[in-house]
């Protein structure tokens, strides 16, 4: 069995490649991906992604203001609210952007803060989100004490010296199809050194697409090839991989 770790379920594409999200479950159930985690990026998105998953017990979401949409409403009431709805195991997708936003850098900052907090405070595991913001992003997840509820960095594009300070305060390091880029070498570096039992896999569909697929809207059933190509690269079989990522997703979100 599989997990995709990390998907956007509500942003796919329902006009010409899904008929609805039951078919995307679908599909990927085909390629042995029985659980999901889709997850939320705005507060105001967030209702309509809860109401596309009401039916799917397999679907698992989270709740959190991506440090790219900081811009958007922002009420400390109302995520609360929404982060303590039983369906929602996670905090995020949250962290620090600057590649794309430096201007909001303030902004990012004190959202990130805020939803640390509460991730503590519900003792549910945060989702990351971090790009030429290293020194930032680990500083805030230690002065918030992040570490008491643990989380993952998604969609891992750090270096080594990254992952062993994240590991450290007891995250989890995603892989997504971006491992199978032919000039992502330090990242393959990276996933040849990680332990197997601190990895979790994910698509980040409809983004970031893995060889063969690259360039087409990524879907969650395209996580097999992010499993199958980690397992190439540390000289596992795919059923142990499998198999190993997917207690570790059991072991950060559900066995809390």
């Amino acid at each position: 069995m599989l997990v995709d770790t990390h998907c956007h379920l509500d942003k796919l594409n329902y006009n010409d490649l899904h008929t609805n999200v039951g078919d995307v479950l679908e599909k990927a159930k085909l390629r042995g991906v029985e659980q999901f985690l889709t997850v939320g990026v705005t507060l105001d998105a967030f209702p309509n992604m809860m109401e596309m998953i009401k039916d799917h017990p397999e679907v698992h979401a989270s709740c959190g203001i991506h440090p790219l949409d900081v811009e958007s409403e922002f009420d400390l009431s109302i995520f609360r609210q929404y982060a303590a709805n039983d369906r929602v195991i996670a905090i995020g997708e949250t962290g620090l952007d600057y590649f794309y936003q430096p201007e909001s850098a303030s902004r990012q900052r004190d959202l990130f803060e805020q939803q640390v907090e509460v991730a503590v405070e519900y003792n549910k595991p945060l989702i990351i989100h971090t790009r030429q913001a290293r020194e930032d992003t680990l500083a805030i997840l230690k002065n918030g004490q992040a570490n008491k509820c643990g989380g993952v960095i998604h969609c891992f594009t750090e270096d080594w010296a990254f992952a062993e300070a994240a590991m450290d305060l007891g995250f989890y390091i995603s892989i997504s199809g971006i491992v199978t880029f032919n000039k992502a070498t330090e990242l393959k570096d990276v996933v040849r050194r990680l332990p197997l039992n601190r990895i979790l896999v994910e698509t980040d569909s409809p983004y970031l697409a893995p060889v063969p697929y690259r360039g087409k809207e990524n879907q969650p059933a395209y996580v097999r090839e992010v499993a199958e190509y980690i397992g190439l690269l540390k000289g596992k079989s795919f059923e142990e991989v499998a198999q190993i990522t997917t207690n570790n997703f059991k072991n950060l979100f559900l066995n809390k």
